[in-house]
């Protein structure tokens, strides 16, 4: 989620090459920027009117996929009455963070490169036109022009938050229902699943301006390579600020919520696949139901288990889709930029927005009936069902 070094500002100027780069920005001087003389935008390697094309068609492919399939997820758990449960709520929670990411953070996106693409010059608030320090507001961003970024940037920061917090607490949720079936409804109820999710909410944002709070060293500009808004730290002397390592607390968060979410989940399959041995060796004879270990007195229903792995795909995907920006961050402590790689990076998180609706649909039996009522407008509607 972050970029440490992808486009470091400094007063007075537009960008500076860190040391090591496989792509080169482009070095304005003040002088050149007074006299009003731009070079390209970015290099061919990053940019180019054929990429930006191509990039314009992928974002506003995304950002339809996004929005549509999240709507329909949406309506899905609202109109069905047997998705008012606490992990219902937590899917809600979850179709709205990544709802957002497609009505703010990709269009936001679209309309930039729209814009550089139809004009000869970039927006005043594109990359490296930080203002200097005396004039830097008190959270480190732009008084004059206001700079977008710094509303986009902590959006897609916090919602990428919310989304792991979230997953996280349904993993948690079913572990529950898989190893203490009996004790489901008086553990997890839907006043604390609410409460849980809206101080999930909270935490994620607070976090996601943690550099702009806790700093006046940070700013959030769009970066050219990613296309997308990124905290940037500002140079003094060539020098990065001495806090710049408060951007570690992203990744140090990700993956302690990844971790933790990995751990709850081997433990639920492992309670999973014990709970299935004893099935089948129940069927076969070798147990006697009212053995020591054969009775299986606690054991979790076909719906709770089915459940638990759907929440365990969602992990994997999400995990596979955080672990590029991580490898970017990575390179980007020992010097490295990556401009391709970083759009990969970035999007591929941002497509993880899309990918939840999809694994509804393949393993929620419920969803899919649902997504069925809600097209066949000659049947009753869900909420009027009897389970």
């Amino acid at each position: 989620m972050t970029a440490l070094l992808l486009n470091v500002s400094v007063p007075g100027s537009t960008a500076v090459l860190p040391a090591t780069t496989d792509c080169p920005y482009n070095q304005t001087s003040p002088a050149q920027t007074a006299l009003g003389s731009l070079p390209p935008l970015c290099t061919l390697c990053c940019c180019g009117f054929l990429n930006r094309t191509f990039a314009v068609v992928f974002m506003v492919s995304l950002a339809f996929a996004i929005v549509v399939g999240n709507v329909v997820t949406l309506t899905v758990f609202v109109q069905t009455r047997q998705s008012r449960t606490p992990q219902g709520y937590l899917k809600v929670s979850l179709a709205i963070a990544d709802m957002m990411v497609g009505v703010l953070v990709v269009p936001f996106s679209v309309y930039t490169e729209i814009s550089l693409m139809v004009t000869s010059a970039p927006p005043v608030w594109y990359q490296g036109s930080s203002s200097p320090p005396a004039a830097s507001s008190s959270l480190g961003g732009l008084v004059s022009p206001w700079q977008p970024c710094m509303l986009i940037g902590p959006v897609f920061a916090g919602c990428t938050f919310v989304s792991i917090s979230t997953i996280f607490l349904m993993t948690v949720e079913r572990s529950v229902a898989i190893l203490r079936p009996l004790h489901k409804d008086a553990l997890v109820t839907r006043r604390r699943t609410l409460l849980l999710i809206l101080l999930s909410w909270a935490a994620s944002f607070l976090l996601a301006l943690a550099p702009l709070i806790f700093s006046s060293n940070f700013t959030l500009e769009y970066n050219e390579c990613s296309r997308m808004c990124n905290y940037t730290p500002l140079l003094y002397g060539n020098q990065l600020p001495s806090d710049a390592n408060i951007l570690l607390l992203f990744p140090a968060f990700d993956f302690t919520l990844l971790g933790g979410t990995l751990a709850v989940n081997i433990m639920s399959f492992t309670s999973i696949r014990q709970y299935s041995r004893k099935r089948k060796l129940l069927s076969e004879g070798s147990l006697s139901e009212g053995g020591a270990g054969g009775g299986c007195p606690h054991r979790p229903s076909f719906s709770d288990i089915k459940a638990a792995k759907t929440i365990g795909i969602l992990t994997f995907a999400f995990t596979a889709s955080f672990s590029p920006i991580a490898v970017f961050v990575l390179g980007n402590v020992v010097g490295y930029t990556w401009c391709n790689f970083s759009f990969f990076a970035f999007w591929i998180l941002a497509g993880n927005s899309c990918c939840n609706v999809i694994i509804y649909s393949v393993r929620d039996h419920r969803f899919r009936k649902g997504v069925t009522l809600l097209f066949q407008r000659d049947q009753s509607p869900p909420h009027g069902e009897k389970t």
